[in-house]
């Protein structure tokens, strides 16, 4: 399995700059500042990368998921219309993919080398097709992987993505966003799986809704890009963040960027983001 400390190139929609072109703008200075050049994606509908690209197993597959989510389903506006269809986008790219019938986004994906973890709204959405032990297999052979963990849906995020909630330090161990903490059942079920939990915390008098943002940063195995949000947290985002990745902070490529008009629509700069092994 391709983890993000495997990747080696960044991708974004064309539709980052459209938007939200100061945002962009640091985004991409940050990149420049550390030798990076992110490339564009073409034939995008919205700037949420990570959702409707396929996910790269192997150097040599890409699976690509049957991206049709929920919170997309409709026809008001701002729904269907708003819908990428990834094959369009990789054949823009060359890219060949290997299809698979699962309804799944990529920011419910969040993966080591052997073990992915996803929320349980993936059973949901797939609850016609396959059976809880049908999917495990099916999730276990397409990732190439021993262990899938289920973590409980917070169903105050509409998107039911895992991203915002863990991700992974090293194989063993698993960064999880202070707010699941006292969640017994996603604990339990992390720890079970044999995965050690560390946790973010942030000592101020009043904590910053958003604050959820700083999990959802953007690795490579070059840098750790990570969200700003003009608060007292993010100091102690970074510190923490520094201390967990130590050989990202070692050398110096732990940078952190301001994107509030972003993060204020539910996502930071893992979900804005398509990285792959080139």
């Amino acid at each position: 399995m391709i983890t993000d400390i495997g990747t080696n190139t960044i991708y974004f929609s064309e539709k980052l700059e459209e938007m939200f072109p100061e945002t962009a703008n640091r985004i991409l200075g940050s990149l420049k500042l550390l030798g990076i050049e992110p490339k564009l994606l073409d034939c995008t509908k919205d700037i949420w990368a990570r959702d409707y690209m396929p996910i790269q197993v192997s150097s040599d597959k890409f699976v690509e998921f049957r991206y049709d989510p929920d919170y997309l389903q409709g026809t008001d506006k701002g729904r269907r219309n708003l819908k990428t269809y990834p094959d369009m986008v990789c054949n823009k790219l060359g890219l060949n993919t290997e299809k698979s019938d699962l309804i799944l986004d990529g920011g419910n994906v969040v993966k080591s080398s052997d073990c992915i973890i996803l929320t349980d709204k993936v059973l949901k959405e797939n609850r016609h097709t396959y059976t809880k032990p049908e999917l495990i297999s099916t999730l276990q052979k397409t990732f190439e992987v021993d262990k899938v963990v289920l973590i409980p849906w917070d169903t105050l995020e509409l998107y039911g993505h895992a991203d915002g909630m863990v991700r992974f330090i090293d194989n063993e161990t698993v960064l999880v966003n202070k707010l699941y903490e006292k969640d017994t059942v996603l604990v339990y079920r992390l720890e079970s799986s044999g995965l050690k939990c560390k946790y973010l915390n942030y000592k101020v008098k009043k904590q910053n809704k958003n604050n959820w943002a700083y999990i959802n940063f953007l690795q490579t195995k070059d840098l750790i890009l990570l969200p700003k949000l003009g608060t007292d947290e993010d100091e102690q985002a970074l510190k923490q963040i520094s201390d967990f990745y130590s050989d990202y902070a070692d050398k110096n490529r732990i940078v952190q960027v301001e994107m509030n008009d972003i993060i204020a629509l539910g996502g930071a700069l893992n979900c804005i983001s398509w990285t792959i092994k080139a």
